[in-house]
């Protein structure tokens, strides 16, 4: 996979960019309802993509999680919406599909649905698996306008008669690059083909592989492509530090992070569901309060793990990267790479998850020996190397040569650094 860079996309602007809300011609119920969450001015892809899905076009859009490409387009959906109520008598059928590829991402664009919509005559649902259907078939036989819902559990109703996506107006695929990573994408395809030809079509994706591009040739007409600046480029107020370590002592080193006072709530990651585990069981041995969450866990455990994490009941939350997909939790002060990710963009959305909205944050990585070639991806990806702490000091390398001279510039020499822990008095 790729990042998303500068020029890959011919975007189309609109005429004027719109600075705030109010320069949006969303509905005044929207206008309250954003007014009332607090938010000021859109965000860039906010911006870019508002203006074009409420003109009807399909919409292209690179951006990561923390960009709020959710608001990007459930806002001019539901102004739509509103704007041409279904038709009266009988059911109301679904007008407005959204896929996800996970639960937890699934509850949290349902949510911003309800909140944007709560002065409109609107319905929404979720739909997903790991639960009974019974809910989910009950609140569809009321009828709504919204259905927010994993591929597959949305086939199985399918199949079985519960819900028909022939009034399907607009079809959103979110994290479109996980959905292809989770195996969904013949899914995906068939839940398109049931939806009606003519119809608008978002697509959002963090990453843009050939296999996207495919997909958005073969069920998007002429969209509009727009795309933000990856954080990729300067992860701005995160303070990102390295520390070179083995294997062996990374959860002693861990439980010694955690005990620092400015560690309010940190989200740990590690590769596979039992390291989480695994990992979680220790720290709670050691008195630290921590959760596990992936995707073996079933979803009243899930929700559970991402209750106490959000209200602090456990502050630590060791999580793989598909489990944290689409976690949206203000507040997280520390961010901690346990196990180096196998991509370089998968550290860009973990780090992500602190410093939002504005804040500061800190990203810690623990680095075994071999571990090493995946953190110089990941500084090739930033063009810039990572601080290191050395003998309790932070050392902020040289900043890299410009792309044109780093061909011929050696490779940087990682300091040979273990890091040991105090022990506990």
């Amino acid at each position: 996979m790729t990042v998303c860079e500068t020029g890959s996309f011919l975007t189309e602007a609109p005429k004027r960019t719109p600075d705030t809300f109010d320069d949006l011609p969303l509905s005044q119920p929207l206008l309250k309802a954003v007014a009332a969450a607090g938010y000021e001015a859109p965000t860039p892809i906010q911006r870019q993509a508002i203006p074009h899905v409420l003109a009807g076009r399909d919409v292209l859009g690179c951006a990561q999680t923390g960009t709020g490409k959710t608001a990007a387009f459930a806002l001019p959906i539901l102004h739509r919406l509103s704007a041409s109520p279904a038709p009266s008598g009988g059911r109301r059928r679904p007008r407005a599909l959204v896929l996800s590829p996970t639960r937890e991402l699934a509850v949290q664009i349902d949510d911003s649905f309800r909140d944007y919509g709560r002065f409109l005559r609107l319905r929404s649902t979720t739909i997903y698996g790991g639960v009974s259907q019974s809910p989910q078939t009950q609140a569809l036989q009321r009828g709504v306008d919204i259905v927010v819902a994993t591929p597959g559990r949305l086939l199985d109703l399918m199949q079985q008669g519960w819900i028909d996506l022939g009034g399907i107006e607009t079809l959103v695929i979110d994290e479109a690059d996980r959905l292809l990573d989770m195996g969904f994408i013949h899914d995906v395809r068939r839940i398109v083909g049931a939806a009606p030809r003519e119809r608008q079509t978002l697509l959002f994706s963090a990453t843009m592989p050939a296999a996207i591009r495919e997909l958005a040739d073969a069920v998007m007409s002429d969209p509009i492509r727009v795309q933000v600046a990856a954080p990729a480029a300067r992860a701005d107020g995160i303070e990102q530090t390295v520390y070179f370590v083995p294997q062996a002592c990374k959860s002693g080193l861990l439980r010694q992070l955690l005990d620092e006072k400015e560690v309010t709530r940190a989200l740990v990651f590690t590769r596979t569901k039992h390291g989480a585990d695994r990992l979680a069981r220790q720290l709670a041995r050691a008195g630290v309060r921590a959760e596990a969450i992936h995707g073996d866990k079933n979803q009243n455990a899930r929700q559970r793990a991402i209750t106490n994490f959000r209200t602090l009941a456990t502050p630590v939350l060791v999580a793989t990267d598909l489990a944290a997909r689409g976690l949206d939790i203000d507040g997280v002060s520390h961010v901690v790479n346990f196990d180096l990710p196998m991509e370089p963009e998968t550290y860009v959305h973990r780090i992500g998850r602190t410093a939002r909205a504005g804040a500061t944050g800190v990203a810690f990585t623990l680095c075994d020996h071999d571990e090493r070639a995946r953190l110089f991806a990941i500084e090739q990806l930033l063009r810039e190397p990572l601080p290191v702490m050395r003998d309790g000091v932070r050392v902020v390398p040289d900043p890299q040569p410009e792309p044109e001279e780093a061909v011929a510039a050696p490779r940087r020499t990682s300091p040979q650094v273990v890091y040991r822990t105090r022990r506990r008095r």
